[in-house]
């Protein structure tokens, strides 16, 4: 049974990180294989975010005809199975009864089985084709819906299992290798390759649809997500060569994870905090990018073909920021102040934006400000959950946190398709309804980082720590 001294919250698995972590060469080495896999699934993630505009296109102009309430199911349909057949916590517990091996793994299988069944709706099914269901639980109150939607729907849904087991087989990938270690700088890395993928996704994606059809970009997502498992299973082989039988099997068993020792967690108020921050921003900020390239074209005239640069500023610019700032975490501490400064600098763009200002300019330069934002919060973020949750627990409370953040990036993009398509006359869109939307979420995040400092104060749980362990 675990037990938890009343100083203290910083759990030490140092003596777990020195079996496999001692080669430098090999764990930056084994960080650039997830982090690459990772890569792969977000550009499958982000890759129907800046399509929105060609697939509300009518069909005669190359489009498929589907209205913004249409596409704000897709977008949240990746939390859909693991929101609603808790498909998070499954996997959580795989992960951390198998471990990181069979569950990274099964996570690229799923994500290549679920992009192909997008790729077959976008690709080969007719738009024309319309049912009847009653979506009104999920703020969708149109009884009609295409069948092309609902198949991509279900094929995103599948593909997000994947993709969030992926995300958390990853994250203890990187403690696992890591701890002790420049882990924040790690995460970073691996944070900005994910980026890097969300910035392909997001500019490249209306360039192929332009250029060739709207099922172009899925399949080159499929490629990518299947060059992803064939990665994976490399990295998977140095790990168990890795994980090779040690004569020190002293504290085997204190490592082995047993549900009774979640309580721990669960009672943990730091946890919960990190994990409702982790919502509450994720919240505001992917569905914000889902819908941020037709914005560009409605609110402030970009060219179609270009809409989708503007966003994919974000990801690339925290391709730089993130590892730097996970860095000088590693080395100076201060995870919650940083938390606090990312989560205001996030909330005044979103404020912004939904005022009535229309220059392309400021659009910009609210993107560059905003990829501030979006490297600052991550790169402590990540890291801190270590501090407070032991290895042998940390994939099930991973997939405790990515379910919470699941619920928000389900909901939140079918509330704010239905915002814009009220708001929608003709050809012109209101965004500043759901802007304000975002920005009180934004808000809510504020007050939750600084509850967090408050409380990492009180039960030191060591966030405000650096991260090297010289020792």
């Amino acid at each position: 049974m675990l037990t938890v001294a009343a100083t203290p919250c910083f759990y030490d698995m140092t003596k777990v990180a020195q079996k496999i972590n001692n080669s430098p060469a090999l764990r930056w080495a084994v960080l650039g294989l997830v982090s690459v896999t990772m890569m792969m699934g977000y550009i499958v993630a982000k890759q129907m975010s800046p399509l929105q505009y060609f697939l509300e296109l009518p069909t005669g102009e190359g489009g498929m005809g589907w209205t913004s309430g249409e596409f704000g199911i897709l977008a949240g349909s990746r939390g859909f199975f693991n929101v609603f057949l808790l498909m998070l916590f499954v996997g959580g517990i795989i992960l951390d009864k198998t471990g990181v091996r069979f569950a990274g793994a099964l996570s690229c299988i799923l994500m290549l089985g679920g992009t192909a069944i997008d790729y077959y709706a976008i690709a080969f099914m007719d738009p024309s084709h319309v049912v009847n269901l009653n979506l009104q639980w999920l703020g969708y109150n149109d009884p009609a819906i295409k069948l092309q939607v609902v198949v991509a729907a279900l094929g995103f849904a599948t593909f997000g299992v994947g993709y969030e087991l992926c995300g958390i087989t990853v994250s203890k990938v990187v403690v696992k290798w890591f701890t002790g270690k420049e882990m924040a700088l790690a995460m970073g890395i691996q944070v900005a390759l994910a980026r890097l993928g969300t910035g392909l996704a997001l500019s490249g994606a209306p360039k192929l649809a332009s250029d060739f059809s709207l099922s172009t970009p899925i399949l080159v997502g499929l490629f990518a997500v299947g060059v992803g498992l064939i990665i994976y299973l490399v990295y998977c082989s140095i790990d168990r060569k890795a994980d090779a039988p040690s004569s020190d099997t002293s504290s085997d068993d204190d490592e082995k994870f047993h549900f009774s020792d979640m309580r721990v967690t669960m009672k943990n108020p730091g946890f919960w905090l990190i994990t409702i921050l982790c919502m509450l921003y994720y919240s505001a900020l992917y569905p914000f990018l889902d819908f941020a390239t037709k914005m560009m074209i409605a609110k402030y005239g970009v060219e179609p073909s270009l809409a989708g640069n503007i966003p994919a500023i974000l990801p690339y610019t925290s391709i730089v920021l993130t590892p730097l700032f996970g860095g000088m975490y590693d080395k100076i501490g201060k995870g919650a102040t940083i938390m606090i400064i990312g989560t205001v600098m996030l909330t005044v763009v979103l404020m912004v934006f939904a005022l009535p200002l229309n220059s392309s300019v400021l659009a910009v330069s609210l993107m560059l400000i905003l990829g501030i934002a979006f490297s600052l919060l991550p790169s402590v973020l990540w890291p801190a959950v270590p501090k407070i949750v032991p290895m042998k627990q940390l994939g099930t409370a991973y997939s405790i946190i990515y379910y919470i953040q699941n619920i928000g990036l389900m909901l939140i993009p079918i509330v704010i398709g239905g915002v814009l398509q009220r708001n929608t006359t003709g050809d012109t869109v209101d965004y500043t309804q759901a802007m304000w939307i975002f920005t009180g979420i934004g808000i809510a995040a504020i007050i939750v980082s600084v509850m967090l400092l408050i409380i990492d104060r009180r039960k030191n749980y060591g966030l405000q720590k650096a991260n090297i362990n010289d020792k």
